[in-house]
């Protein structure tokens, strides 16, 4: 998203240099299975999906890999730990870009095994970090796994990277307190222009997850960081991606739907707001047109309030509705036609 950090090519994507910021999901069928790791995946892209991640976790996964490299139509990720080998051969066999955690690949020999292999292929690292596997010498220095802490780590190992001779690089750091994630981030982002995925990990269960990303992530977006996203939900991934459009959509970063603004209602309400907003989203979801609506309650708070919005509906009383484009006026119709009337003028002008 950011038109300071690095471009970088995974597949057929670009994260960084001013690109939109993309969003990933990871799967969480058995990558051995290939048949449910594809259905899962094209549920993913149904959904929005840009770029998916697969645990490469033995040996066995490697034609796995190809096949379903060969069954999707966005970039393949591998996430490996620990076995800077299984690294190299998910890179071989079909991911376009390897997660590793240099911090538990055992040194910089095979880190360098790692790079080699992804120079060769013209694939892409992602250099994870996190609390759990900080270097010792770090922990002696800052007593605990801090922001600061965090966001030297990243430094350090990315700056190795490079230093192998490898740009291709994305680094995330990530952290289940959204507080130390979300400094630690903006640290490194002031020292390193390397294009950040950004995600708030081990987020919990939906509520919890959407909750703690919307913070977090929100935060990250609005001061203009993140190339890449990915929403940690414990279930379901494809919740995870219509989360980030979400996030991604409130904090003014991209568009993918049309959005419903509507007043919490009070004594002054004229009409029935929540029954009168679900239908106006139902018209606006035919469109499939980034529209911007309004349902207000009364003429208090409703073209006043609602000014930036493309059209919408506000209660005027005694059995009456006002409709409103931009903020002006375009009439006032019985309660029961003012959705005959907003649909027509949808039709219309949009």
């Amino acid at each position: 998203m950011g038109a300071y950090t690095r471009q970088v090519r995974i597949g057929s994507a670009v994260i960084g240099g001013g690109s939109a910021c993309l969003i990933q999901s990871m799967t969480n069928t058995d990558t051995l299975d290939v048949q449910a790791t594809l259905e899962q995946i094209s549920r993913l892209e149904a959904a929005g999906c840009e770029a998916v991640r697969c645990a490469f976790y033995c040996a066995d996964c490697a034609p796995a890999f190809r096949e379903i490299r060969a069954g999707i139509h966005i970039p393949l990720i591998a996430d490996v730990h620990f076995d800077p080998d299984l690294a190299v051969l998910a890179l071989e066999n079909g991911a376009d870009k390897v997660r590793i955690n240099p911090g538990n690949l055992r040194g910089d020999k095979a880190l360098e095994k790692v790079v080699a292999c992804a120079k060769a292929n013209g694939k892409a690292i992602r250099v994870g970090v996190n609390a759990g596997s900080l270097e010792p010498h770090l922990l002696k220095k800052y007593r605990s796994p801090t922001a600061e802490a965090l966001a030297e780590s990243a430094l350090n190992w990315v700056r190795r990277v490079y230093d192998m001779g490898l740009d291709n690089v994305v680094v995330s750091i990530k952290a289940s307190s959204v507080p130390a994630c979300v400094k630690a981030v903006r640290a490194f982002a002031k020292l390193c222009d390397a294009p950040q995925h950004i995600g708030i990990t081990e987020a919990g269960t939906y509520e919890s997850a959407l909750v703690k990303s919307a913070v977090g992530l929100g935060a990250l977006l609005l001061d203009g960081i993140g190339d890449t996203i990915r929403v940690s939900i414990t279930g379901d991934p494809v919740l995870e991606v219509k989360a980030a459009k979400h996030i991604l959509q409130s904090a003014g970063v991209r568009t993918f739907y049309p959005e419903v603004i509507s007043c919490p209602t009070c004594a002054r309400t004229g009409i029935n707001v929540a029954g009168f907003a679900d239908r106006v989203q139902r018209i606006l979801a035919e469109t499939g047109k980034p529209i911007t609506a309004a349902v207000m309650g009364c003429v208090v708070n409703g073209p006043g309030e609602a000014r930036h919005a493309d059209i919408g509906i506000a209660g005027g009383g005694s059995g009456k509705a006002a409709l409103f484009a931009k903020g002006v006026l375009v009439g006032t119709y019985p309660e029961e036609h003012i959705l005959e009337a907003f649909a027509d003028y949808v039709r219309k002008h949009f």
